[in-house]
């Protein structure tokens, strides 16, 4: 296939679910079949979802919504959906992927939602820190033993951030927070500035 072509296939790619998979399809033919095979870009996942362009169902996204589903999770997927455009997923997408950001992480919280998959480490570090945060909860209630028994019945080995992680994380999402609002208090001021200078002309 040329470049040409698949450029112009390119272009008809333009749903959210792209954003999940490498941007370069592999070409492949299975018995004189031509394919695409689009690689999740998931870490530790190395499977492809095969779409065959001599059919009917060429322009079928079913079968990556399926592995997105059962890789990433429904909810991410619904966000995914939610974005304005291909470009916006994917690059929501790659932050998901290789934030190691808690505060780059915590801008993204939207309402409450639950997912039938197990957090990873980060997305557990980001609940603990709004639940510390909101709940005036101490940085040590991780040590708990109650606490550390409703969260690894069933998980053993399900993973609880110590009580010096807990604050370096809240205390760098606290200085996130201070520097935004700083930013913003100076935008408000300079705009209460600007409308007493225009008041006077």
């Amino acid at each position: 296939m040329s470049d040409v072509v698949l450029d112009r296939l390119k272009c008809e790619w333009n749903s959210p679910i792209y954003a999940f998979f490498a941007p370069e399809p592999t070409i492949e033919y299975i018995a004189g079949c031509h394919s695409h095979v689009f690689w999740c870009t998931a870490k530790g996942c190395k499977k492809g979802v095969r779409r065959y362009l001599d059919k009917s169902d060429a322009r079928s996204t079913g079968n990556m919504c399926k592995h997105v589903k059962a890789c990433w999770g429904e909810d991410v997927l619904q966000k995914a959906f939610k974005m304005s455009g291909t470009t916006a997923a994917r690059e929501a997408v790659k932050s998901y992927v290789k934030s190691s950001s808690i505060p780059a992480a915590f801008d993204c919280q939207g309402r409450v939602s639950y997912s039938h998959q197990q957090h990873m480490k980060l997305e557990t570090r980001i609940e603990i820190v709004c639940w510390v945060a909101e709940s005036g909860q101490p940085f040590e209630i991780v040590r708990d033993r109650r606490f550390q028994s409703l969260m690894k019945t069933g998980h053993p080995e399900y993973y609880i951030p110590d009580t010096c992680t807990v604050r370096r994380d809240v205390l760098s999402v606290f200085a996130c927070v201070c520097q935004k609002l700083t930013m913003k208090l100076q935008v408000c001021d300079m705009d209460n500035q600007l409308d007493r200078i225009s008041s006077y002309l």
